[in-house]
């Protein structure tokens, strides 16, 4: 990537600062679990849609983003602001209710709500600045929103004994923080409107058989990814036999940042549908292998750093590799259908590991998260051949 004096480096770091500051919000309630569970509050199986409502919300917010056109209607920049301040209030509000109740439960859907004027139109924006490298700018929007999700897990290191209160308090402030360090940020020259969403175009994404195969691999990401951030504590905690893991979970999650960056920068120049496959063979091992290695505390840590860094790494290629494949006038239709299907299938894996763990295991269930990206992984092999040239590589010396 090629930074010039246009301040296309100082806007990306504006950028990805704020990405990392708002996302806070979306694993607070992950953060907040272990004292809520401690102190009979509630129960796992409860605790597991504190982060599967986030994943909801996100779908209602995206199709409705989608519907309304708010991406073309009001300009990215205050879309962005507005949307981050209302997933920090939101979160700040969960302090003054109760934390099991119904209320918490919607504010959790409205914080995700929020997250999709935040994260879609972060890519938007990175994309504004794209020459040659869009692979390597979305790649540093999801390694900003996968920094942003490992963030609250730091603040247990940081303050002791973390209250829930002070789990959801602080990621509410951060996401204030970030949106209004967005206020200074300058889109690049690229920035175009959201091609508009097409609801009788939706069947389309199954029709199209190029759209199937980038659609199924992006299912099977989604399947293995938010489900392992949500629970790979659990696994920790078990692991290294210590109450306060949130260190190590920041670490795990966190290597995800260079995972997207270095997968971005290399489908840039090779296969953007090989680059993802490996990514998700390398991952699905990991969660097949976890459960066995944690017989030897150093293989499991290391399988589960290694798991972190590949796990999200192929993250942002799915996008890409529907631009590619999309009509124009239909690829906002495409990429809402994707998008929202993909958060959908997390909100119900997140909410049923907990059964499966108490039925396998812990390293059994995650074993069953393997499933999801090894048989992506076949899908996106099948999809390289299909990919247009421009999306293939883009070699430069």
């Amino acid at each position: 990537m090629t930074f010039g004096v246009d301040g296309k480096r100082p806007n990306l770091a504006l950028l990805a600062s704020s990405i990392v500051l708002v996302l806070s919000v979306w694993f607070a309630g992950t953060v907040a679990v272990p004292g809520l569970i401690a102190r009979g509050i509630i129960t796992p199986g409860h605790a597991a849609w504190l982060t599967a409502c986030v994943q909801l919300g996100f779908v209602v917010g995206t199709l409705a983003s989608a519907v309304l056109s708010l991406a073309d209607r009001i300009e990215p920049r205050r879309l962005f602001v507005s949307c981050a301040l209302l997933a920090g209030v939101a979160t700040l509000a969960q302090t003054q209710v109760a934390p099991a109740g119904p209320a918490a439960l919607a504010l959790r859907v409205v914080a995700g709500a929020a997250m999709a004027g935040v994260y879609p139109v972060g890519m938007k924006l990175a994309a504004s600045w794209a020459k040659g490298d869009l692979g390597l700018l979305i790649g540093i929007v999801v390694g900003a929103l996968t920094l942003g999700s490992a963030l609250p897990h730091l603040l247990p290191g940081m303050v002791g004994t973390l209250d829930w209160r002070t789990a959801y308090g602080g990621a509410g402030v951060l996401a204030v923080l970030g949106g209004l360090l967005i206020l200074p940020f300058r889109p690049g020259p690229l920035l175009g409107g959201r091609p508009p969403f097409h609801p009788a175009q939706a069947l389309e994404a199954w029709r199209n058989r190029g759209l199937r195969l980038a659609n199924l691999g992006y299912l099977g990401h989604m399947w293995e990814l938010y489900a392992m951030w949500a629970w790979i504590g659990v696994f920790l905690a078990g692991l290294l036999g210590r109450a306060q893991v949130g260190t190590w979970v920041f670490g795990v999650v966190a290597a995800g940042a260079a995972g997207c960056v270095l997968a971005g920068w290399a489908a840039d120049r090779w296969n953007r549908a090989k680059v993802a496959a490996a990514c998700m063979v390398v991952s699905g091992t990991c969660a097949l292998l976890i459960g066995p290695a944690s017989a030897w505390p150093a293989l499991g840590l290391g399988l589960a750093f290694l798991w972190g860094f590949t796990v999200v790494a192929d993250s942002a290629q799915f996008s890409a590799c529907i631009v590619s494949l999309s009509p124009p006038d239909y690829v906002g239709t495409m990429l809402t259908v994707q998008t929202s299907l993909g958060f959908l299938l997390t909100a119900v894996v997140i909410g049923g590991l907990p059964y499966a763990m108490a039925a396998l295991g812990v390293g059994g269930a995650f074993a069953l998260l393997g499933i999801g990206p090894l048989l992506g992984a076949v899908a996106m092999w099948r999809l390289a051949p299909m990919l247009p040239p421009a999306s293939v590589g883009q070699r430069r010396g």
